[in-house]
């Protein structure tokens, strides 16, 4: 069994499933929902008509440009999914399939329903693949059939629980704002910084509102934090790569010297709170944007999105200043501000040395 799953390239790990798979599924919807997203909120601010009209009308329904891209995230997660298990081209292509049954029955929680479906089809696909004299036509069979067989059994209930998880933790947020905003922005925040993606986390639990604006907050402090706490070390670059990159990056210096992940820690417990209670700033774009912090400036267009969104719903009467402020001093001053001066103590406590942040 060692030698073929060894010679099948099927890899049982947590490296494989949890980090290489969800890393590529957060790719996918970059792609797809989040790309679609984007694409919607610029026609629609700029006026742009091709931008807004349909341009297509499947089964009564009418998508624009940006509705295309949304309507095909469930084919692209599970076919990064595919890509990152490194599948092979028919069981690659099958996958399209599988995505779209497991995220169209997923519901809400689609995403964690693409995650575990499309990982179980894949792996399955790659253990037939070129078994047969008519590999054309069974390993298509079997992707396609396992993957519809699971969605059709375990989507629905993955989903709802996803859904349920996420919903919880909204709700959570909207009551305890303070003690929320704190664990929210410092787990997503960590899970930012770790080699899992904290987008995809997001996405998967559809977080949005007040648990999605701290969310953003602890990812900005960790990325912007790193970014200007290591400019003496890396200079532009280094602020450029890591503060609209990933901090992520410093995971190698974290490992030889785990204090300086202080920091940007405490920051995010500080960000988190002032984000729920001060400016109860809500993130209403896609959720996969929640777990995306300053990366492209992704977290910061999910909140704006998400303002226009709730204007245009009859929540929100209009952007203000305050709306403005919060933003900016949420996900760029305060992470600024706070982490140099956090680790100015901890280098003077001799926690932390010139050079431990140096990326190489």
């Amino acid at each position: 069994m060692k030698e073929f799953l060894k010679r099948k390239n099927i890899e049982i790990s947590v490296k494989r499933y949890l980090i290489d798979a969800l890393g590529a599924m957060a790719q996918g919807l970059f792609c797809s929902l989040l790309i679609g997203t984007i694409i919607n909120t610029i026609g629609t601010q700029f006026g742009i008509g091709f931008l807004t009209v349909p341009v297509a009308t499947v089964a009564g329904v009418d998508y624009t440009v940006g509705g295309l891209a949304t309507a095909m995230s469930g084919p692209a997660m599970a076919v990064a999914i595919g890509y990152a298990l490194q599948a092979p081209p028919l069981v690659l292509f099958s996958l399209i399939t599988v995505g779209f049954a497991s995220n169209a029955l997923g519901g809400a929680g689609g995403p964690l329903a693409v995650l575990f479906v499309a990982i179980i089809s894949a792996e399955i696909g790659k253990a037939v693949s070129k078994e047969t004299k008519i590999d054309i036509l069974i390993t298509p069979l079997v992707t396609i059939g396992v993957g519809i067989a699971l969605s059709a059994w375990w989507a629905p209930a993955l989903g709802k629980a996803a859904s349920s998880v996420g919903t919880l933790i909204m709700w959570a947020t909207t009551k305890q704002p303070f003690i929320m905003g704190i664990l929210v922005s410092v787990i997503v925040g960590i899970a930012l910084t770790l080699p899992i993606s904290s987008a995809a986390i997001c996405a998967a639990l559809s977080l949005t509102g007040l648990a999605g604006g701290a969310a953003v907050a602890g990812c900005c402090a960790q990325m912007v934090g790193f970014a200007v706490m290591s400019f003496k070390e890396n200079k532009w670059g280094g602020l450029v790569s890591q503060g609209i990159g990933t901090s992520m990056l410093q995971m190698p210096n974290i490992i030889k010297n785990p204090r300086i992940w202080i920091s940007p820690i405490l920051c995010s417990a500080i960000t988190g709170p002032i984000a729920t209670c001060i400016f109860k700033m809500e993130m209403n774009g896609a959720a996969v944007s929640s777990g995306m912090g300053t990366c492209g400036l992704v977290g910061q267009i999910g909140v704006y999105t998400g303002w226009v969104n709730d204007i245009a719903a009859g929540n929100k009467a209009a952007i203000t200043a305050t709306d403005w402020i919060g933003l900016i001093l949420i996900c760029f001053i305060l992470p600024a501000v706070l982490c140099p001066l956090f680790n100015m103590v901890a280098v003077k406590l001799g926690w932390v040395k010139n050079g431990d942040m140096k990326l190489d």
